[in-house]
């Protein structure tokens, strides 16, 4: 079965910022050629997460209050206070509570998202950061 991979790399502000990627998503598929099968979109770092959501503002603020909520920054985090100058140590329990990757199949060179669903990054981490994504298209 043809494995295709795609690199992606998003400039993010941290902070619970959120990306769209659907679009891109969309086009790595496009461009393997394959009709049916999975894509999976994973993130090389350990302070952001992938998730699907209806992606509009109300949702946007919901998710960051959510998780400033559920894991609010501490300084008391043993992270931060294991490792002197860091202060993200909520920001990787975020991202293990949502994971590093979703899958999604595709059939017909289409992806099969729901009406609303949408394809994001988050990143959780507490100052700009690069992100390098890999979507992985597996098919026929």
């Amino acid at each position: 079965m043809p494995v295709k991979t795609v690199p992606l790399r998003l400039e993010m502000r941290g902070d619970a910022q959120i990306e769209n990627v659907t679009g891109q998503v969309r086009d790595a598929l496009a461009g393997s050629g394959l009709k049916a099968g999975i894509v999976t979109v994973f993130i090389k770092h350990t302070t952001a997460s992938v998730l699907i959501i209806e992606d509009e503002p109300g949702i946007r603020a919901d998710t960051k209050s959510l998780f400033n909520r559920l894991i609010p920054a501490d300084p008391a985090w043993q992270h931060n206070t294991r490792n002197p100058g860091e202060d993200n140590g909520h920001s990787h329990l975020r991202a293990h509570l949502q994971g590093p990757s979703v899958t999604i199949p595709f059939v017909d060179g289409a992806l099969t998202l729901g009406m609303w669903q949408q394809i994001v990054v988050i990143d959780f981490d507490t100052r700009s950061r690069t992100r390098d994504l890999v979507v992985q298209v597996l098919g026929e």
